[in-house]
């Protein structure tokens, strides 16, 4: 397994074709609008080295029976699910925005299944090319991004039918050693800091559409992939050279719009082509995967975010008020209904025909369902813990101030025992956790990641299982249908 550096190390020597602000930037390692979210990736490796996590942060492949990054593991047990959750609560709490592996790893256990189906049912070897691939991964310790999310043009037309083809990413023709592909990924978490892209289908597909059901994996720096950074709330402040106003002082979160035009694939990176009516069931096999995710990644950032709301108030001198104590227990209660519902899906999930484990997927929406909203209100009593200064209080520039420094130490401190620089730093990490940067990866990516809200609703729909529950409440009614 790699350590931290040796993953550092093995970015810088990516070539990524990638622009910001308009520019063209070369060195994505030790850019300051970058260099965060590397660090975030850089702890799952570090801590992958530490023999306090070992249990947690590695696993034994059933590919190799060599030890690996669980990041690179296919589940093979209930007690695997489970130690995925409490691995992305660990690293929440470690750096408080998201780590970006959650998505190649879901990718990796939701197509190890369905390739096994698709070879069953039509005789191709997709399976077999895709656990070579794994292996690969796994004994390179690669960060892998999935990549599911189309631009999608006119919601309402369906890949085929778009005024622009490229709108849904799709198979331009076959050439000779494999195919070419056009189109684009959109909101595509830790793009810049992967070693490599796994493409999924986004939707459910009819045979017309079949062309865009495809998947493979190219290494990320591939020619004809380029990336467009996505803007975060208040990311110039990176380039400052300060560390108080950014808030969360050594890690974030990131995404791209990552675009290829005409790209070649070869045949051996290519784990599903024009099985159009697998698309579906890929997609939402990889949506429960990753909402079972989020009961861990976002109550790892939410104990980080409460613990800031109880030092803000500790720092205001109000943490005895019984109001205090109240809503702190809200949001833990909040919080870990969030971890609860991960750990549920968790316990409830069974062995498939490939001996991939899959979660349970009723309670892995139910999961995302809570999460859609939870991180909404543990924000809003953060604030509210927090106070107005929050969002008022001056520049870390004008707290080094020669001139005005020595006012803001004095009207902004708190209690007394508490430097004022304390007091502020903790209310730019609430800030940059609610509002700032930091957001992206709670409370924004809480509504949208892994699908918005009413896609969980839809799934939950269809799993509820009415007609069973319908002929509980007619056996305990007493109701005889077949009487006439």
């Amino acid at each position: 397994m790699k350590t931290k550096e040796q993953y550092i190390d093995s970015i810088r020597k990516m070539k990524f074709k990638l622009y910001m602000f308009g520019e063209q930037i070369e060195n994505i390692v030790d850019n300051p609008i970058v260099r965060p979210s590397l660090n975030a990736v850089a702890m799952t490796y570090e801590l992958a080295q530490d023999p306090e996590y070992k249990d947690l942060m590695t696993a034994i492949s059933n590919l190799t029976g060599k030890r690996i990054n669980r990041f690179t593991h296919l589940h093979q047990s209930t007690e695997d699910l489970l130690k995925k959750v409490k691995m992305l609560r660990l690293l929440g709490q470690k750096t408080a925005t998201c780590f970006q592996r959650c998505v190649g790893m879901d990718t990796f256990n939701a197509v190890d299944i369905t390739t096994y189906e698709i070879d069953r049912e039509k005789g191709t070897d997709y399976h077999k090319r895709f656990r070579q691939y794994l292996q690969y991964v796994q004994d390179e310790d690669l960060v892998v991004d999935g990549a599911m999310t189309d631009p999608k043009g006119d919601r309402g037309l369906k890949p085929s039918k778009q005024s622009d083809p490229d709108m849904y990413l799709h198979v331009v023709k076959e050439v000779e050693g494999g195919i070419i592909v056009r189109g684009a990924k959109a909101h595509q978490t830790g793009a810049l800091n992967s070693h490599e892209i796994f493409i999924l289908p986004t939707v459910a597909m009819s045979e017309e559409d079949k062309d865009y059901a495809v998947c493979f994996a190219l290494p990320a720096d591939t020619e004809g992939i380029t990336y467009i950074y996505g803007r975060q709330s208040c990311d110039t402040r990176k380039l400052e050279g300060g560390k108080i106003d950014v808030g969360n002082c050594n890690f974030g979160g990131q995404e791209a719009l990552v675009v290829m035009e005409d790209v070649f694939v070869p045949w051996e990176r290519v784990f599903m082509y024009r099985e159009y009516e697998y698309s579906r069931i890929l997609v939402e096999r990889f949506a429960g995967y990753h909402r079972s995710s989020y009961g861990g990644c976002k109550s790892g950032v939410g104990d980080v975010l409460i613990g800031a709301a109880a030092l803000a108030a500790e720092y205001n001198g109000v943490e005895k008020a019984s109001h205090i104590k109240d809503k702190l227990a809200e949001m833990t209660h909040l919080n870990e209904t969030i971890y609860s519902c991960g750990l549920a899906c968790s316990c409830q999930g069974s062995s498939t025909a490939s001996g991939t484990y899959l979660i349970d997927m009723l309670l892995a929406n139910v999961c995302k369902q809570n999460v859609t909203r939870f991180p909404y209100e543990i924000t809003r009593l953060a604030e509210d813990l927090a106070g107005g200064l929050m969002v008022t209080m001056p520049s870390e520039k004008d707290m080094k101030s020669p001139v005005v420094g020595s006012l803001i130490e004095k009207y902004l401190r708190g209690v007394s025992q508490v430097p004022t620089e304390h007091r502020l730093r903790v209310l730019r990490l609430i800030e940059n956790m609610t509002l700032g940067a930091g957001a992206v990866g709670y409370r924004t990516e809480s509504l949208h990641g892994a699908g918005s809200p009413q896609a969980q609703r839809v799934m939950i729909g269809r799993q509820a299982n009415l007609s069973w529950k319908k002929d509980l409440a007619k056996s305990i009614a007493g109701i005889n249908t077949e009487e006439k």
